[in-house]
């Protein structure tokens, strides 16, 4: 034993690796029940996130480089669990929190932090968000202490009722989402941007379900069915959103879905044929967005998690990763106000993204695509898990057209 560790620490140190203290991020997630496939997906991004840094020497300081290094906390995906583990990961005083499957747990999380940071000054934590994406996180509830790296539903629901305001075949919508404060704030927003956009369309169903617990949803089909709608819209995830377009699949329903996260965890797979031109998904990329560096990032992951089952790419879990390390370098520190000044305002610019953390609100602003589900080779030279179905770009929209005001007002320390 003492030999392999030996051999692999000669083997990092013959590459350049860094050799100091590493600098931990604790991810709080949820890596059993339910939604645990959400959870594995995110910790394989981020994991290959934190080894591109560490590959490249890792993260410079002022006493010289240190490597980075995760440490998954599983909250069972619930909001008391995870301030269990939360309190797990201070007493470890690792000073990055990362989470986002969420954002309810989001919520409460931002809150504990708050009391942590107020409470131990010396060992104050940052919250990185890749994915909670309810708009009350960076609007009334932000914090100093939080940064969001994903599009929140209303940039989200911006970019998908675009696409719906100049689909002419759209004249009946059903809104179905889970029943948590994201599922409610994504009904209320594709509510009032659709009467904007399209008052001619008829909001012909509002519903929400349990979140997780739904096993079966051709009752919820049978209504979507019932009520004419064309169109559906929600920002179901994980295992609500497959189970969900997989019931409509088996019921042979005939309407397009415009999702938010349709393109993976399962759902091109489980909806099939019956999804080519129907199903669309918002993101801020795609395997198919383009390009020669665009494709050579998603190859690079494809050779890391070779497994069709691990074929869900998040580019933002590896901007956020990057932004980390280059804050923490700015800072010349790890300290958790002094890095988070460091962000505030930063940019991320690569061959075929670009994004802004926003000061005002710590909302990372970014482009998004809305694409649209077809068969492999038919445009798309990717496809999603292995499906033989990918998604074809059908929208994009640039920083100025998904940048949404805020109405945040930061108290800062």
């Amino acid at each position: 034993m003492f030999r392999t560790m030996l051999a692999a620490l000669l083997l990092l140190l013959a590459k350049g690796a860094a050799a100091g203290t590493p600098i931990r991020i604790g991810m709080v997630e949820g890596m059993s029940g339910p939604f645990a496939n959400a959870g594995e997906a995110v910790a394989r991004n981020i994991q290959l996130a934190v080894d591109k840094i560490n590959a490249s020497g890792g993260v410079r300081l002022p006493d010289g480089r240190h490597p980075l290094a995760l440490t998954v906390f599983d909250s069972k995906q619930g909001v008391e669990e995870a301030l269990i583990e939360f309190r797990r990961l201070s007493d470890q005083r690792i000073g990055f929190l990362v989470q986002g499957n969420s954002s309810a747990v989001a919520s409460a999380l931002i809150d504990a932090v708050e009391r942590h940071n107020g409470r131990v000054p010396d060992q104050r934590i940052l919250f990185l968000n890749y994915s909670a994406v309810d708009p009350a996180l960076t609007n009334e509830k932000c914090s100093f202490w939080h940064f969001r790296f994903d599009a929140h539903a209303d940039m989200r629901m911006h970019a998908l009722t675009e696409v719906i305001r100049q689909d002419s075949h759209a004249k009946k919508v059903y809104l179905i989402g889970q029943d948590y404060s994201f599922g409610r704030q994504t009904a209320k927003a594709a509510r009032s941007m659709l009467e904007a956009k399209r008052p001619d369309i008829a909001i012909v169903g509002d519903e929400l379900h349990p979140v997780g617990k739904i096993k079966d949803f051709s009752p919820y089909v049978a209504k979507i069915r019932a009520s004419g709608a064309d169109s559906i819209v929600t920002g179901n995830w994980g295992n609500d959103l497959t189970l969900l377009v997989k019931a409509a699949r088996e019921a042979g329903l005939d309407a397009k879905f415009y999702t938010f996260y349709g393109n993976g965890l399962g759902a091109p797979a489980a909806i099939g044929d019956a999804g080519v031109g129907r199903v669309r998904a918002v993101a801020e990329w795609h395997p198919n967005a383009g390009g020669t560096a665009s494709d050579a990032f998603y190859q690079a992951f494809g050779k890391r998690y070779p497994a069709p089952k691990d074929d869900y790419v998040h580019l933002r879990m590896h901007v956020m990763v990057g932004m980390l390390a280059a804050a923490i370098e700015k800072a010349g520190s790890t300290e958790a106000a002094a890095v988070a000044r460091a962000l505030e305002g930063a940019q991320f610019r690569n061959s075929f993204h670009q994004a802004t953390m926003r000061a005002a609100d710590h909302q990372l602003i970014q482009p998004l695509y809305v694409s649209v589900m077809q068969k492999k080779g038919e445009g798309v030279r990717f496809d999603n898990e292995g499906s033989g179905y990918g998604f074809r770009t059908e929208r994009y929209l640039s920083v100025e057209e998904t940048a949404l005001p805020t109405s945040c007002r930061m108290t800062r320390p």
